[in-house]
């Protein structure tokens, strides 16, 4: 399962370095993330040049357009795992970068309907749910077992820097292809080559694969494959368990989201600067990441988890007391530290328990339930604040979050320590 990596003494963040398959897919993913956050910026601004159909008021278009990006992830997560086993992992990340870039290439050549906006939002979106689970099950595959700890490190901490990046430069890389390459298709232009230059990088990876089951290959029933990774999960409470803490994790962060708004006024910000809030949780994700990636042998049988878990239960307690905008996002990076002791640790331990063959369809199922289970905190916790307050609802939030990692670290703690 474990490919051979060069030589080092040093595990960690150098061991990585020199290895030239797992780099091409770093920078690879890098690139395809930072297009999938300047595709959403681009499909915001390009709004403006499209009527909103009869019935549909032009603020709704805003909310149409979301849901288009986000209900793929709902519908398709866990199909993109399943393909995941059936087909070399290669030629699904770099086929879903081409099919990516082509269709936003298509854009300014169709007719300027809303409806086609968002069909072409809702397909673009769909293949970005086969990528996911592909990459996920590629790392196993470039990276000795002892450095899956600094792989996952380096692949969060750059996916929230391309989260913060993305966004930060979207427009200003949209407004400069529009003056540079022009009004029709400058901006499209640069998108699409942004995925294109994704499959280029990854092109060259050589992957040594397992190959399918005889069972596997005469398996058409996507349900059957499905089910199988539920009874699979059923099994291993391990990878279960760690799965349950992901989710979360990401349940607090989409709650933070809605949360971070109010909390914008709260310390004499416009309510658009809440992402000052979420971009000092990235950092401080980064940096935990970081520390993980270069010591994470030396932090072998301690509980992050639950260290992580406490670390944000504080700082969601503490928050209800904070009067100063430095402290605050001084808070904020503290809780992205604790949730990169989550979410790092979890995930290697994913990668290391679950078996080659079923490494699609579990992580494809991870992808299906952190976007279903995203979905509830946005949807409940702005009504929840205007009803209780945000002071009541960071508290309850903060007595949760403690509760379930004291619970999942009691469930799994004597194999746990084992493990990470």
């Amino acid at each position: 399962m474990f490919p051979t990596e060069p030589a080092a003494v040093n595990n960690g963040f150098g061991a990585l370095l020199k290895n030239r398959g797992f780099m091409l897919l770093w920078i690879g993913q890098l690139v395809s993330q930072l297009a999938d956050k300047v595709f959403f910026v681009l499909m915001i601004a390009l709004l403006e040049n499209y009527p909103p159909p009869p019935g549909l008021a032009e603020n709704s278009m805003y909310s149409t357009l979301m849901v288009a990006f986000t209900v793929p992830a709902i519908l398709f997560g866990s199909a993109g795992g399943i393909f995941v086993d059936r087909f070399p992992k290669k030629l699904i990340m770099v086929g879903s970068d081409l099919v990516r870039g082509c269709l936003t290439l298509l854009i300014p050549f169709l007719p300027r309907e809303f409806l086609i906006l968002l069909i072409l939002t809702f397909a673009i979106s769909t293949v970005t749910q086969f990528f996911a689970p592909a990459e996920q099950a590629a790392i196993p595959l470039l990276v000795r077992r002892e450095n899956l700890m600094a792989a996952n490190a380096l692949f969060s901490s750059t996916m929230m820097g391309a989260l913060i990046v993305g966004f930060a430069i979207g427009e200003p890389m949209l407004s400069w292809a529009k003056s540079l390459l022009g009004e029709e298709y400058g901006q499209e232009l640069v998108v699409s080559t942004l995925y294109l230059l994704s499959g280029a990088i990854m092109q060259p990876i050589n992957f040594k694969e397992n190959k399918p089951t005889t069972e596997h290959r005469g398996s058409n029933h996507l349900w059957s494959e499905f089910t199988e990774s539920l009874r699979y999960l059923k099994k291993n409470r391990l990878v279960l368990n760690a799965m349950l803490q992901l989710v979360t994790l990401y349940c607090v962060f989409a709650a933070l989201t809605v949360l971070t708004i109010r909390l914008a006024a709260d310390f004499g910000l416009k309510e658009k600067q809440f992402g000052f809030f979420l971009a000092a949780a990235g950092v401080g994700m980064v940096l935990g990441a970081g520390i993980l990636g270069h010591w994470g042998v030396k932090l072998h049988r301690k509980p992050l988890p639950l260290i992580g878990f406490l670390i944000m239960a504080l700082v969601l307690g503490v928050f209800t007391f904070t009067h100063n905008l430095l402290l605050a996002l001084g808070l904020c990076a503290l809780l992205g530290v604790g949730a990169s002791l989550i979410g790092v640790p979890m995930q290697t331990l994913i990668q290391q328990q679950a078996p080659p063959n079923m490494h699609g369809k579990v992580f494809g199922f991870q992808n299906h339930a952190v976007n279903i289970a995203l979905s509830l905190p946005l949807a409940i916790t702005g009504p929840l604040t205007d009803i209780l307050g945000l002071r009541i609802v960071l508290v309850a939030m903060s007595l949760i979050v403690a509760a379930v990692g004291v619970w999942a670290w009691q469930n799994t703690r004597r194999v746990l320590q084992d493990v990470i």
